[in-house]
């Protein structure tokens, strides 16, 4: 078994590194590099070279782990410790230059993850944890938010892009969420949401139609940084089930609630 307090200043040395790579590429991408993979789903040289800069780096550090990434530059395999890399999470904003877009990075062993890093550019803010260490930023700790009731909270989302065919559950929870909440804030990236809960900016975050690459180091540092995370039926299959609630544990159980009876009635 690995100690994770050994690996970690490599994998955020690297990931560091990596971010620096996509900061330099800013307003550098012209339209004809530009790749649309299916509907509203875009991909730029950036996001390949960052992913084989990370799947290069990470694979000296841990020789002979696999890997899950979104562009598929490397054979995508399981084994006992496995990357799942999202190498550039919020494209659309990054190409439009819009700054909020990062790097996710999660470390599972044995198919459970073990170590997470969101590494959002634009602030340059680091956000990672590993198993039993806390959840951090650059250097400090982080804890979700102790809203108490849904009247104090903040939630983030993220609008379907591509999957309509819940559109009408989805906008049921919004209203209820206009009406009974502090606000609704969407900014385009699901890492970048989910660190922003853990670090107790947002209450609470929900999202449909997402990938692995998606949530996993996200959704982990929000349980290292206290919270709670579901997919929509209050479960734990929120890694590849597509759907994640995640929040402080009050916050969590009112927004769980909301969605159920906007989805499942």
């Amino acid at each position: 078994m690995l100690d994770l307090t050994d690996i970690i200043p490599s994998v955020r040395d690297l990931v560091n590194r990596v971010a620096g790579f996509i900061s330099s590429q800013v307003n550098q991408v012209s339209m004809a590099q530009i790749e649309e993979k299916s509907k509203n789903s875009l991909v730029s040289f950036v996001d390949k070279q960052a992913e084989i800069r990370l799947v290069e780096g990470l694979r000296n550090i841990i020789p002979g782990s696999t890997f899950l990434t979104e562009e598929g530059t490397v054979e995508q395999q399981k084994g006992e410790w496995r990357w799942i890399i999202d190498p550039l999470d919020g494209t659309t904003n990054f190409l439009h230059g819009i700054p909020v877009f990062a790097i996710s990075v999660a470390l599972q062993f044995r198919g459970t993850t073990a170590l997470g890093i969101v590494h959002e550019i634009g602030q340059n803010e680091q956000f990672y944890a590993w198993e039993q260490g806390g959840a951090w930023c650059n250097g400090r700790p982080i804890r979700v938010a102790a809203a108490s009731s849904m009247d104090q909270a903040l939630i983030a989302t993220g609008f379907p892009y591509y999957d309509y065919k819940r559109i009408a559950g989805y906008l049921d929870v919004l209203e209820s969420l206009m009406r009974d909440t502090r606000g609704v804030r969407r900014c385009g990236s699901a890492a970048v949401d989910l660190a922003y809960v853990a670090a107790g900016r947002y209450n609470a975050f929900f999202e449909y139609s997402l990938h692995p690459w998606d949530v996993a180091a996200g959704a982990f540092i929000v349980l290292e940084a206290g919270g709670v995370v579901t997919d929509f039926k209050g479960e734990n299959n929120f890694l590849f089930g597509k759907e994640v609630i995640a929040g402080g544990a009050i916050i969590h159980a009112c927004l769980l609630e909301t969605i159920q009876s906007a989805f499942f009635r």
